[in-house]
C-alpha cells in the first residue's frame, strides 16, 4: 500500500481524530472513506479496484 502526505490545519485535524476515534477508526481508513464516498458521489470511478468489494456490489446494485 502506498503512502501519501497530504496537509491540513491543525484545527481541522483535530475534528478528524475526533470522528476517527468516536467510530473507532484509524485516521487513514476515516480519511480514504471520506475520499471514496466524494469519488462515488461525484461520478469519479465506478472501477471496483478502488473500492471494497461491499462497496463495488452497492455501486453495481445503484445503477
Amino acid at each position: 500500500m502506498a503512502r501519501v502526505l497530504i496537509s491540513m490545519k491543525d484545527d481541522f485535524l483535530e475534528q478528524v481524530d475526533t470522528m476517527a476515534e468516536q467510530e473507532q477508526r484509524s485516521r487513514s481508513e476515516l480519511i480514504r472513506e471520506a475520499l471514496r464516498t466524494y469519488m462515488r458521489r461525484s461520478g469519479t470511478t465506478r472501477s471496483s479496484r478502488y473500492l471494497s468489494d461491499a462497496e463495488a456490489i452497492e455501486d453495481i446494485l445503484s445503477l
